[in-house]
């Protein structure tokens, strides 16, 4: 076990505990139902808030910490008035503070992102330097404590499959059945591998999905005009402020910079909160996807999060 090895080189104490139950009801359960909605879950956001930050958490303060260190790559910093800032890290390509989206105020003041002040390449080169096993181990991918799956298969745990048509919007707007399905709820938007649609010049992509139906919608070529939107909604309790005195009051209209995904550059917006949090892009977006996460940024500092409900 690397964590263990890392620990005796280190040359401090060594604990494990058992958060696979928590992890399933609090994450994976919920992952689940998600999916069977027809929406997409950010099971990683998920895991930060509920499992690392909170279960974990507990668990480390049980032991006797005063506070948890993580591996990602941003920053903290605390107001004259007490209250704590996530701020983006420095290597802006590996900024991860997008995960942390759904922290709050009490989780980040127990905290530390030792690395969120250097590069990767720098962790890496301090890691070499003090021999540590993980030194040149590639960077983790796919779902926080399951890993890289396949997707549909991992979900028919839990969903069974359903045959459905799958049905191509043309450009002018007129469509047809162009193949079938397993199941809608093993699809998301802006999707292109999985299909297994031949005869077209172009991929296929994910435009939208029906669950009550159980169709599928897609469109030729990675321009569709399908795959754009230019608004997305977020409902009342799912409006999450990291800094509660920057909550905005109904009626209220305020600029930020949104993120809807990962990596994605910070696009440019005003936020309404009008019936929920309406978000306009000043750009069409791709690929805006019901069940994911909006983040919005002040500056370097991400400042508030909410599920996505539906783009138009």
């Amino acid at each position: 076990d690397l964590a263990k090895m890392v620990a005796n080189k280190l040359g401090i104490p060594f604990f494990f505990t058992d958060l696979s139950e928590a992890y399933r009801l609090r994450v994976a359960d919920y992952m689940f139902s998600e999916y069977e909605k027809g929406r997409t879950p950010n099971p990683d956001i998920l895991c930060n808030r509920e499992i690392k930050f909170d279960a974990f958490l507990e668990k480390a303060l049980e032991l006797g910490a005063h506070r948890v260190a993580t591996g990602h790559y941003c920053r903290t910093e605390r107001t004259s008035d007490g209250v704590y800032r996530l701020m983006q890290g420095v290597d802006r390509n590996k900024d991860q503070s997008y995960f942390l989206c759904q922290l709050n105020q009490e989780q980040l003041s127990k905290a530390v992102f030792p690395i969120g002040e250097l590069s990767k390449a720098r962790v890496r080169e301090l890691a070499r330097q003090s021999g540590l096993p993980t030194s040149e181990r590639k960077d983790s991918q796919g779902i926080c404590f399951v890993g890289k799956v396949d997707l549909p298969v991992f979900l028919q745990q839990k969903l069974a499959p359903r045959k459905g048509n799958v049905v191509e919007i043309f450009h002018d707007g007129s469509s047809r059945v162009i193949g079938e399905h397993q199941g809608a709820h093993f699809y998301t938007i802006g999707q292109r591998k999985g299909l297994h649609i031949g005869g077209h010049a172009n991929p296929l992509f994910v435009l939208s999905t029906d669950i009550e139906t159980n169709t599928i919608y897609v469109g030729e070529g990675q321009d569709h005009p399908g795959l754009y939107h230019t608004c997305l909604a977020i409902q009342e309790s799912d409006i999450h402020w990291i800094r509660p005195d920057l909550k905005m009051g109904p009626g209220q209209e305020r600029d930020y910079r949104i993120r809807i995904r990962y990596r994605q550059p910070l696009q440019e917006g005003p936020l309404r909160h009008e019936e929920g949090m309406q978000i306009i892009f000043r750009e069409p977006q791709r690929g805006i996807t019901p069940g994911q996460f909006a983040a919005w940024y002040q500056g370097e500092e991400l400042v508030g999060s909410g599920v996505i409900a539906s783009r138009s």
